[in-house]
């Protein structure tokens, strides 16, 4: 005799668990980075540090004894429109965090924006921003976000070492300003003319252009306005395309300048482009670099790394910042989104680059900062050739992330217990 009325109820009851079960297994992560376009090189770079931490976290059980992570993938396209849809497709599809950084910090700023607003009208549904590259001090100052970290050093940390770095450069005399046009570039610009003109009283700034970010297909015309003006270096936050193409301008045109960036050494093409121009310098600060002494943790991981991808590892921070999360649920004990952002204040963590903190205060890691310059292998200070190319990296100088710290201007305002 057969009962489906009764057995068909129990049976969809026994298939919802399981499905309730199974959900519970998996912490879902957003990826909304740049995939597409003139900076898509940057993004897969940052998605394939990404992966390859969250495979590593869940090949060794996951996090709280089993729920493993699933990252989800979203091209941002270098938009806040494009990046805000992305946002809610990962929130239809059940995200609990974001991870983001290279779109740029105005795309991150309205990113953070969005949240903010989701998590007010939404409680028990909030997501997390982890930030691995957007660095507008503004981020963890006025427009600080109790649902926000960053995971990089910012604007302000980063040219605080390249202005010590300067101070003891007597031959830069002379400092032009070319930036992208948007909001991390006028920062770029604005903390270099404040803070080495505070660290070289001396040094003369003798012009400043801010171009389009991603459009400009020949720097030509902004390196004659840079010759004209007597330039010996250039303070540039430009990255990716914008920064290749300003170094390939300069090689053509038989320019010898020393620039000073925050990142370009960490993207794909920048030694390549330096290798061929031929002439003049790009010092960069970044949290390590590739060939760096006494790493050996960072080394072991840069085996690994490319042994399971076949690419080189190039940025720790990325790759650390879904090993924080991952810390962060274990240390909650739990995977809301509130408690685990509660974990992830004032949590430290032995990071390959050395002990890191994640400040309460304004949700900034304090790690620490080489500053380095590709330059010629000469078997002492560059011993290894990068990209292919007899260019490799000199270490200038290594600061803590305690000394490069600042204040800031955040006013936290933290959801109630």
């Amino acid at each position: 005799m057969k009962f489906p009325s009764l057995l068909a109820p129990v049976a969809a009851a026994a298939l919802l668990a399981t499905g309730a079960t199974q959900a519970q297994q998996t912490y879902k992560i957003a990826y909304i980075d740049p995939l597409s376009g003139p900076f898509a090189n940057v993004g897969e770079l940052m998605l394939t540090h990404t992966q390859y931490a969250i495979e590593d976290i869940n090949a060794r059980g996951g996090v709280l004894g089993g729920t493993k992570m699933q990252l989800l993938q979203f091209d941002s396209k270098l938009s806040a429109q494009e990046s805000q849809s992305a946002l809610q497709a990962a929130i239809d599809q059940g995200a609990r965090a974001i991870v983001t950084g290279g779109s740029g910090s105005s795309v991150v700023s309205a990113l953070v924006q969005a949240v903010n607003r989701w998590n007010q009208r939404n409680p028990g549904r909030e997501l997390l921003v982890l930030n691995h590259s957007s660095i507008d001090p503004e981020l963890t100052g006025k427009a600080c976000s109790f649902w926000h970290f960053q995971t990089d050093a910012n604007t302000a940390m980063k040219m605080k070492a390249i202005a010590n770095t300067i101070k003891k450069t007597p031959e830069v005399k002379k400092i032009y300003l070319l930036n992208q046009d948007y909001a991390h570039g006028k920062q770029w610009a604005s903390y270099g003319r404040q803070l080495v003109g505070l660290a070289r009283p001396d040094i003369q700034f003798v012009g400043e252009t801010l171009h389009p970010i991603g459009k400009v297909k020949d720097f030509a015309p902004y390196l004659a306005n840079i010759k004209q003006s007597g330039a010996d270096s250039v303070i540039t936050g430009n990255w990716g395309q914008d920064m290749t193409l300003l170094l390939k301008a300069a090689g053509d045109a038989g320019y010898d300048l020393h620039y000073y960036n925050h990142s370009a050494g960490s993207v794909p093409g920048t030694v390549l482009a330096m290798s061929q121009a031929r002439l003049g310098q790009l010092t960069w600060v970044a949290e390590w670099h590739p060939g760096q002494a006494d790493s050996p943790k960072v080394d072991a991981l840069a085996k690994s790394y490319k042994a399971k991808t076949g690419k080189d590892f190039l940025a720790p921070r990325i790759e650390m910042t879904p090993r924080l999360l991952a810390a962060a649920i274990n240390k909650a004990g739990s995977t809301d989104t509130t408690q685990v952002a509660r974990a992830l204040e004032d949590l430290g963590f032995d990071s390959v680059v050395g002990p890191v903190r994640m400040r309460a205060e304004d949700h900034q890691l304090l790690l620490p900062q080489v500053v380095n310059t590709i330059a010629p292998v000469d078997g002492k200070a560059v011993k290894v050739g990068w990209e292919g190319t007899n260019y490799g990296f000199r270490t200038d100088a290594i600061y803590s992330g305690n000394e490069l710290a600042q204040g800031t201007d955040c006013k936290m305002v933290r959801p109630q217990p």
